[in-house]
């Protein structure tokens, strides 16, 4: 179980992205996070394994109290939860399968690493994972030789190399086009049903978060705007969250 309890972020200029947030998430759920530009989606990914600090409240994690971890804590703490980006992160001018290994550095030696040396189980399992998203022939090739949906794919092998329970998806599919967006969010549905993943994925799309989680928390101005199914979001709900302007054929 994931909680959140009163969570606040104010920025160091003022801007409040998250105002007393409260959720509870079971393990196993499709989470899709929507909401505007600047709604505090990032903010509250960010805030669950502390790339961002939060200024009140708590986050704890199967009875973890990740707010008040210690560094030794969080590190520990971080290698069971995988996280995702809009841009990919990855090293442009390194293979794919350097990329791939480079999720398993909390968990290998660091001598290693130093002397450039990777244990075999672990060139194995990078290459495992680059089965589970339909890549290995890339294994190889120089990152930036893929496309942006298959550098998103490597992505969600290099995540995968921390053995995950928990998976923040920071708008994953942001920079692709509608078909390579649909094909890397099937993807972490296959995570979330064959491997019981608990993922919370932010979007822009409302019909990406329809097809594809079982839950939808939407944001607005970094409040709490809607919590519950899917289908629950109507046009007078669609407005709420999006304004009165806007016309729900663009959030498709």
């Amino acid at each position: 179980m994931l909680i959140i309890e009163n969570l606040t972020k104010i920025y160091e200029n003022g801007f409040q992205a998250l105002s007393n947030i409260n959720l509870e998430i079971p393990e196993g759920q499709f989470v899709a996070i929507i909401g505007l530009s600047g709604s505090g989606k990032s903010t509250l990914l960010r805030c669950i394994n502390r790339l961002i600090d939060p200024t009140e409240g708590r986050i704890i994690w199967r009875g973890l109290d990740i707010t008040a971890a210690t560094d030794d804590e969080l590190r520990q703490i971080r290698r069971r939860i995988g996280m995702i980006f809009q841009q990919f992160n990855l090293v442009k001018r390194s293979s794919v399968i350097t990329n791939v290994m480079s999720g398993r550095l909390g968990y290998i030696n660091p001598l290693f690493s130093l002397v450039n040396y990777v244990p075999r189980a672990e060139h194995e399992r990078a290459l495992a994972a680059l089965e589970r998203v339909g890549i290995t022939e890339k294994a190889y090739q120089r990152a930036s030789s893929l496309s942006g949906g298959q550098q998103q794919r490597v992505g969600i092998a290099r995540a995968l190399m921390q053995n995950p329970e928990l998976m923040l998806a920071d708008e994953p599919v942001a920079s692709l086009d509608p078909a390579t967006s649909h094909s890397v969010m099937k993807y972490l549905e296959l995570l979330n049903k064959e491997d019981g993943i608990t993922i919370l994925c932010s979007l822009h799309f409302l019909s990406l978060a329809r097809a594809y989680a079982d839950r939808v928390i939407a944001l607005k101005d970094g409040r709490l705007e809607f919590d519950g199914p899917p289908e629950q979001i109507d046009n007078e709900r669609f407005r709420q969250i999006y304004g009165e302007d806007a016309v729900e054929v663009e959030i498709h």
